[in-house]
């Protein structure tokens, strides 16, 4: 039987007295295309970032590849899309290029760090994402939807198992939608990487997606849009 890559047993938090989550148990597997989907304000971006171990639980725990998250290490594994319009800085300098190339000097020392360019890293997720031959463009003179796949590869270029996005579609125009959750159904079917995606409505990408994680009245109702 298929083990449960992120398992969430008896999930609560609370900002202040407002209770968020309650004694929430969910499961997300290899392979999946996962949304966590729900009305403003019911704990989505909350549920992200407690998997992630942004955030920790009042009570209950997540456990990543069956361990304990605070015992967790494997963290090459995971990606992560924040959400960006609202803290982005339109005017921060910096090319294509260096924005993807910038976590992969997180491990290295000073002297490594001058002796290793990661160019074939860059090129290869700018191209998984449609973004080859922007790298010496400036990040804050593309599209919005240029940008998020620019964050994409970013996440991308450390060969991630799983990338987490939190409403990475917020400000983009329709067609630059469309052309977004085809992107990310070709990395999840084509690359095998798993995908949990916080939206406020999937309509749109329904067809791609196969178990949802919707929350309701400080609930996860889980279900598997495949059976």
């Amino acid at each position: 039987m298929q083990e449960a890559i992120i398992k969430g047993k008896g999930i609560s938090f609370k900002y202040g007295s407002n209770a968020v989550l309650d004694n929430c148990d969910f499961k997300v597997y290899d392979g999946d295309f996962a949304v966590v989907t729900g009305p403003n304000g019911s704990g989505k971006s909350t549920l992200l970032k407690i998997c992630l171990g942004l955030l920790k639980p009042q009570r209950g725990e997540i456990q990543l590849y069956g361990k304990l998250i605070n015992e967790f290490n494997g963290w090459k594994k995971i990606g992560y899309v924040p959400q960006r319009i609202n803290s982005f800085n339109q005017r921060f300098p910096a090319t294509v290029e260096e924005v993807v190339r910038a976590p992969l000097y997180a491990n290295l020392s000073l002297f490594n760090r001058t002796k290793n360019n990661f160019k074939e890293e860059v090129i290869a997720a700018l191209n998984a994402v449609g973004m080859e031959g922007y790298e010496n463009r400036l990040i804050g003179k593309l599209s919005i939807g240029q940008q998020q796949r620019v964050f994409i590869a970013k996440a991308l270029a450390s060969k991630p198992l799983m990338l987490f996005m939190d409403e990475p579609t917020a400000g983009i125009d329709n067609k630059s939608e469309e052309d977004f959750y085809n992107l990310l159904h070709k990395l999840n079917k084509d690359r095998g990487i798993t995908i949990i995606m916080v939206t406020h409505d999937y309509t749109d990408v329904k067809s791609m997606v196969n178990r949802v994680l919707r929350l309701h009245d400080s609930k996860v109702i889980e279900q598997n849009t495949h059976l």
